[in-house]
């Protein structure tokens, strides 16, 4: 069997499924891509038995059929060709030839057989939301999730659809991002899914900011999306997501507004000096001013003043600044608003004049 097809066609595919394979792997298997040949071109599938992804690619070939290929050998071989080359996979026996131009490559297969597929069960609910909201959502919460925590609902982020709305909430125990869009399509019954950190980060990679359609399908234990010619599976996370409501401060704050890009800055500049490993920052506020302090255990100090809206009373906290960063990276307003109630309560960073997006930062002692 011979497939005909250029380099370019071939690579941006797959780079988009090589991206699920991991490097170390239980099953050999599963460091492989299935090609699939048909009529309208090829299909690429990758998956680590969590996440599977499906894609084409524009080719042709004289034979319907299926073989796996190591992906990262694939992708770096496409990788090294010239820009726009052709090329010709011939299929022998458990073997799988490349050739372009003078160059040739042999590689090995595997049996397509053994290629494992996620089949998730039949879909309780279907909508569709645009791509962009999709990806704006993930990108402004998905920094908050956690990283390998024994609560192994916290290794995610929650997604629940209502009727008219879709929001999207993450958290690490040590802080929270929420951040809710419109949505036209009205669903039957409010929806509650823990989309794993992998799934999470490889979504933020594919979706793009376009208004197309993509297609949600959920069932009690997959949740499946098709946009353009892509098809994503992920297994959901079965847990109950805490009450996010809960932790959302509230009664007598104190507002500071701040000029997004000058506390960025410095707060970037004072957590040179920081602990690096607490992260720890002093902020001493007065009325109308930010004084901010760090310091680590060989003795050095930083401290900057800025000028900001505060008329509330003086008030010293402390707060991790990665946190503090990670939130005004997320923002594309250019001013920040911190609801503040005292030292030792968490605080609520918003973008100034919107409650779109809120994020909550616990205190740290210092």
């Amino acid at each position: 069997m011979k497939i005909n097809a250029n380099r370019d066609d071939l690579l941006a595919p797959l780079l988009k499924v090589g991206s699920v394979v991991e490097r170390r792997q239980t099953l050999p298997i599963l460091a492989n891509v299935l090609i699939s040949t048909r009529a309208d071109g090829l299909r690429f599938t990758a998956t680590d038995l969590e996440v599977e992804l499906t894609t084409s690619a524009t080719a042709t070939a004289d034979d319907e059929m299926e073989f796996t290929l190591s992906a990262r050998k694939l992708i770096d071989i496409c990788k090294a060709l010239p820009d726009g080359a052709d090329l010709t996979l011939e299929v022998s026996g458990d073997k799988t030839t490349l050739r372009s131009g003078r160059g040739r490559y042999t590689m090995g297969m595997l049996p397509a057989q053994d290629y494992p597929s996620i089949e998730p069960s039949a879909a309780s609910e279907e909508l569709t939301l645009p791509e962009g909201v999709l990806k704006r959502l993930i990108d402004k919460t998905a920094f908050a999730m956690a990283q390998q925590d024994v609560r192994y609902y916290l290794n995610g982020l929650l997604l629940e659809i209502t009727s008219g709305r879709v929001r999207a909430v993450a958290t690490d125990g040590h802080r929270l991002a929420l951040c809710d869009a419109e949505l036209d399509t009205s669903t039957t019954t409010d929806i509650q899914v823990i989309l794993p950190r992998k799934a999470v980060i490889e979504l933020g990679r594919l979706l793009s900011d376009s208004d197309d359609e993509l297609r949600l399908e959920v069932s009690n234990s997959h949740v499946r999306i098709h946009f353009g010619d892509t098809t994503f599976t992920s297994k959901l996370i079965d847990g109950r997501f805490p009450d996010y409501e809960r932790v959302m401060p509230s009664g007598n704050t104190q507002e500071l507004l701040a000029d997004k890009n000058l506390l960025r800055q410095s707060l970037t500049r004072t957590s040179i000096l920081s602990n690096e490993k607490y992260r720890g920052i002093r902020f001493r506020l007065a009325p109308g001013l930010l004084h901010l302090q760090a310091h680590n255990p060989e003795q050095d100090e930083a401290e900057e003043e800025l000028e900001v809206d505060y008329q509330g009373d003086e008030m010293t906290v402390g707060f991790n600044v990665g946190y503090l960063l990670d939130v005004l990276g997320a923002l594309d307003t250019d001013s920040v608003s911190m609801a503040l109630i005292d030292s030792n309560s968490s605080t609520l960073v918003t973008p100034a004049g919107s409650n779109e997006c809120r994020y909550v930062i616990m205190p740290m002692r210092l």
